[in-house]
């Protein structure tokens, strides 16, 4: 059972709708106890880190992330849910995040033009994660839709699986062990963005026993 969190993100409904149209079998929560005893964990996320760390923490779920991870649960964040794993976030003055993966938060540059992006953009698969199984018919290139002004700026550099040039050649995709995590909203991607969406649900079936 994967467990889709709920902590107020207005993209929920599109993303369960997304993972149920792949055959994904979930359960939509806001309790600790079942995100720590999920076979897989999804954390959707639009609008600001700071507001979604407020609800994590309120909720108790901030706390448990880091263990779910740590102990090799399968972990999807889409959006916001990417940006507060790293260590800290610009947005609206500096505030620390979930620190899971190093790293900040920062705006888009102004070089970028319009802030925020929003629409169409390709996903530039690194080499190194070219065969991984995200990626199972996702082509280097693929379009997919973005909304957002701010973009994680990771320490590591080879967590980054795959990059997205607007004003910067940004992380559009992380992946490390069992967390992956993506920019991008995989709900209003198409076909590409549900065939991420299914490769999620095959690799977190595939992926070992806890423990």
């Amino acid at each position: 059972m994967i467990a889709v969190i709920n902590y107020g993100a207005g993209n929920l409904p599109n993303v369960v709708r997304a993972l149920q149209r792949v055959g994904a079998k979930l359960t939509i929560t806001d309790d600790p106890h079942v995100i720590r005893s999920a076979h897989a964990v999804v954390l959707p996320g639009v609008g600001a880190t700071a507001d979604t760390m407020a609800s994590l923490r309120q909720l108790g779920i901030a706390d448990v992330l880091p263990e779910v991870i740590a102990a090799g649960t399968p972990f999807l964040g889409i959006c916001v849910g990417m940006q507060v794993l790293l260590s800290a976030s610009e947005e609206f003055g500096p505030h620390p995040c979930l620190d899971i993966v190093r790293g900040t938060v920062r705006r888009l540059p102004d070089s970028a033009g319009k802030i925020p992006q929003i629409g169409w953009n390709q996903l530039r698969i690194m080499p190194n994660f070219s065969d991984h199984p995200l990626f199972v018919g996702i082509p280097n290139g693929a379009d997919v839709y973005f909304v957002h002004s701010y973009y994680c700026d990771v320490t590591e550099e080879t967590i980054v699986a795959a990059r997205t040039e607007y004003g910067i050649a940004f992380p559009s995709v992380i992946i490390r062990n069992r967390l992956a995590a993506v920019q991008f909203h995989p709900e209003k991607s198409g076909d590409y963005g549900l065939r991420l969406l299914a490769n999620f649900v095959t690799w977190s079936n595939a992926s070992p026993a806890r423990g």
